[in-house]
């Protein structure tokens, strides 16, 4: 085999297994997972998908992100809702508030580096959590006021019981 013959060979070789990892992705997301672990372990750098590797490490990201958004529009909400309607408390709210400070907590301290997007956040999620309040309690959209009336403080902590908010 000449030369040529021969780095033609390796690139045809390369050029199928890209496209087996790509179709591989694009059919099994897990065994795609699995078989890029296993290239990354092996140290078989040159047979990764880079392009999609890219693209999933950057949706982990933002899955953070969102999580952290669906927690901070449904705490808020119920936040609203314990402080503007004093009158129909329920003890599942209460628990709500309880459980999303904690897995908020558990997100933060999980990914330290979204503390600092946090206010921007709250900011994002409270637009959200005002729908969501007016519509789960009925009353006039103008009683929420149109920006969080909640420190960041207020929203993560424990300390204060919602019954004093």
């Amino acid at each position: 085999m000449s030369c040529q013959d021969y780095i033609l060979n390796a690139r045809e070789k390369e050029r199928q297994a890209a496209m087996s990892t790509t179709t591989l992705y694009d059919t099994d997301l897990y065994a795609w997972t699995q078989e890029q672990a296993h290239l990354l372990r092996q140290g078989q750098l040159a047979e990764l998908d880079i392009v999609n590797l890219v693209e999933e490490l950057e949706d982990m990201g933002k899955s953070q992100q969102r999580q952290l958004e669906s927690r901070l529009v449904i705490l808020l909400a119920h936040l609203l809702k314990w402080r503007y309607q004093p009158d129909k408390r329920l003890r599942s709210w209460e628990a709500t508030l309880r459980v999303q400070r904690i897995q908020l907590r558990k997100l933060l301290k999980q990914n330290p580096s979204l503390r600092s997007q946090l206010a921007e956040f709250i900011v994002d999620a409270y637009e959200q959590a005002i729908n969501l309040a007016w519509a789960e309690t009925g009353l006039v959209f103008e009683t929420f006021p149109p920006v969080c009336p909640f420190s960041a403080h207020e929203i993560l902590d424990e300390a204060p019981n919602p019954q004093e908010q």
